[in-house]
């Protein structure tokens, strides 16, 4: 069964919107483990707009699963992961004012510093994962790099699969039958949601986790936390 792996940087928007720690963090992270989740995920920012670097020394010590943090491989970014030394790197080309992340790496562009940032990280023993478009190209030069997974940006594959599902997923089959060949492992993450998630895990063999966030936050404002984890968890039952 692929991971279900919860990106809490939602909960972390809506505390800094306010001050003080309501809600917070540390306790909707460990909530989201209680109530099955199989990781968590976190992705600070330059600007501390959601998710706190100090948010990310305090979980790592409370947490009982898998701790992924996402980012862009700055030198503050890399002193961070190092000194909290997570399962799971997962390395992402954002820039430092966008949204969200809209794009993944040019791994043939930046194969020596990915290959020289990768091998510092396996040096401290944290297993790494890049942020990647579904393109053979770039999954295969991913491979290059040293890297142990690949994280598939799935933004296509949700805004085509409300139209031709067969056509969104083409390119995501692909590219995961490439990383197979290559020996890498296969993470997906952006805009899964209850009702594009089945499909896609379905199609994608060898999927071994999903991080989702905004969608998953957002459902739990109707359906509740604990409700909405195990309706993501049997989305991934196939």
């Amino acid at each position: 069964m692929t991971k279900l792996s919860v990106n809490i940087n939602k909960i972390a928007t809506l505390r800094n919107a306010r001050g003080g720690n309501l809600p917070d963090v540390i306790k909707v992270a460990l909530d989201c483990e209680t109530f099955g989740a199989q990781g968590i995920t976190v992705h600070p920012r330059p600007d501390e707009r959601h998710i706190r670097y100090r948010d990310v020394y305090d979980l790592k010590p409370k947490l009982s699963t898998e701790f992924n943090i996402e980012g862009n491989p700055q030198p503050k970014f890399i002193e961070l992961v190092l000194a909290v030394k997570p399962h799971q790197v997962t390395l992402v080309p954002d820039a430092p004012d966008a949204i969200t992340s809209n794009h993944g790496w040019d791994t043939i562009t930046y194969k020596n510093f990915l290959t020289d940032t990768i091998s510092e990280f396996k040096k401290h023993g944290i297993r790494t994962s890049i942020f990647v478009d579904a393109v053979p190209a770039m999954v295969e030069n991913a491979a290059l790099t040293g890297t142990d997974r690949i994280e598939l940006y799935t933004e296509s594959y949700a805004s085509e699969y409300l139209t031709d599902r067969e056509t969104a997923i083409a390119p995501f089959v692909e590219a995961a039958k490439v990383a197979r060949e290559a020996g890498l492992g296969i993470n997906a993450g952006h805009d899964l949601n209850l009702d594009n998630l089945n499909f896609f895990a379905s199609r994608i063999e060898g999927l071994l986790e999903v991080s989702i966030g905004h969608a998953l936050i957002s459902d739990a404002l109707y359906y509740g936390l604990k409700k909405t984890i195990e309706m993501y968890l049997k989305e991934l039952v196939l």
